[in-house]
């Protein structure tokens, strides 16, 4: 579908317009059917805008994500034969700025995961101002995945290319909120700093199995994002396939 190019003295109201009518007209290709199987895995991905990501290396990560989401290896890995996956996508940077840019999606076909491309594709960056609140980025997360206690599974995948130095640290948001059995893990982009993969894994993962995909650079993360993808996917259907523990001997 081509996109009109507004007249100029209106272009903000029309483009704003746009959005929300696309957006809705997604939100209900992206209503999950009421046969719905039972939700294996809330995964939840969590996009790193502050503004040590430029325009370019924005793009690099939308684009990677996309691209990771079409690839035919993690689309076997989504349409497992244990139940669907729920996906959400939000972006972070400053202390009250996180942006969900696709609402819980039950992905269950093909046409699920295709509809939830097509409302990423819309989405454009609202701010690139804002420093690394990595503390709230997380605390949103954990609200987000409170609302998805009917699957199996949770899973909080945080991208980011720096250490937290605005607001709440990381440390404060896990001992003072009850994660339960919720899994982070990370995304380490380190073309800014150096050790960030070890500082990911000392204040960021948390949970059985929790771990750090690293990308060098920006121009590394569609690779890095569709290994993270495939592990996370990979890990829950495992467990969702494992049988009950046998009862211990009385």
């Amino acid at each position: 579908m081509g996109r009109r190019k507004p007249a100029a003295g209106g272009a903000l109201a029309l483009d704003a317009e746009y959005r929300a009518l696309v957006g809705a007209a997604l939100l209900a290709a992206l209503a999950p059917s009421a046969g719905a199987a039972d939700c294996r895995l809330a995964l939840a991905l969590a996009m790193d805008v502050s503004r040590s990501v430029s325009g370019k290396d924005y793009g690099i990560q939308t684009r990677g994500l996309l691209d990771a989401l079409a690839d035919p290896a993690i689309r076997d890995a989504f349409l497992g034969p244990a139940g669907h996956v729920a996906l959400m996508v939000y972006e972070w940077s400053g202390e009250g700025y996180q942006i969900v840019t696709l609402p819980w999606t039950a992905i269950a076909s093909e046409a699920d995961l295709d509809a939830a491309m097509r409302m990423l594709e819309v989405n454009t960056r609202q701010s690139d101002a804002y420093p690394t609140a990595l503390g709230a980025g997380l605390e949103f997360g954990l609200r987000m995945l409170d609302e998805r206690r009917d699957c199996a599974f949770r899973t909080l995948d945080v991208s980011g290319d720096g250490r937290s130095n605005s607001g709440t640290p990381p440390a404060w948001v896990f001992e003072r909120n009850d994660w339960g059995d919720i899994v982070v893990n990370g995304l380490a982009i380190e073309q800014h700093e150096d050790g960030l993969t070890d500082y990911y894994r000392r204040e960021v993962i948390r949970g059985p199995g929790a771990f750090v995909e690293t990308a060098r650079t920006h121009a590394d993360f569609p690779p890095a994002i569709r290994r993270k993808l495939l592990r996370e996917l990979t890990q829950a259907v495992v467990g969702a396939l494992d049988p009950p523990a046998a009862p211990a001997p009385g």
